[in-house]
């Protein structure tokens, strides 16, 4: 299996407002580091899983209608707890909607989205397209 993987950073507000938070149950801040792995069992024509230019945009196109804002006034996440792997399966799934329609996106059998709030600690999502 092949992959590539493009990183990029964020800053959201929201609040977990859940006991189970505690202090996170509050407004607050986070910024996250997003890696996106593309996956493919075989290189394309150009020998490459994926343009990274355009793993690039494509991250950076989903992560420009979080980046700034507050999650708990955001459209996408009404009703919904935004945590860290809430957000990864977020990201993943909208990727996936952003490049799956190009030659390269249709030919990927996953995209696996890792979010690190520090060096310690990170949750993911893995987010198969096909079969493998």
């Amino acid at each position: 299996m092949f992959s590539l993987t493009v990183r990029r950073h964020f800053m959201i507000a929201h609040s977990l407002p859940r006991e189970a938070f505690g202090p996170a149950q509050g407004l607050h801040g986070a910024t996250f580091v997003a890696e996106v792995t593309f996956r493919r069992a075989r290189l394309n024509d150009d020998a490459i899983v994926l343009d990274i230019g355009v793993a690039g945009k494509a991250l950076d196109a989903v992560l420009e209608r979080l980046d700034y804002s507050n999650l708990d006034e955001h459209p996408d996440f009404e009703g919904k707890l935004t945590t860290t792997e809430a957000l990864a399966q977020y990201i993943a799934e909208a990727v996936a909607g952003t490049i799956g329609g190009s030659d390269d996106g249709s030919a990927l059998e996953g995209i696996d989205v890792v979010l690190r709030e520090n060096p310690d600690a990170w949750a993911g999502y893995s987010l198969q397209l096909r079969a493998e």
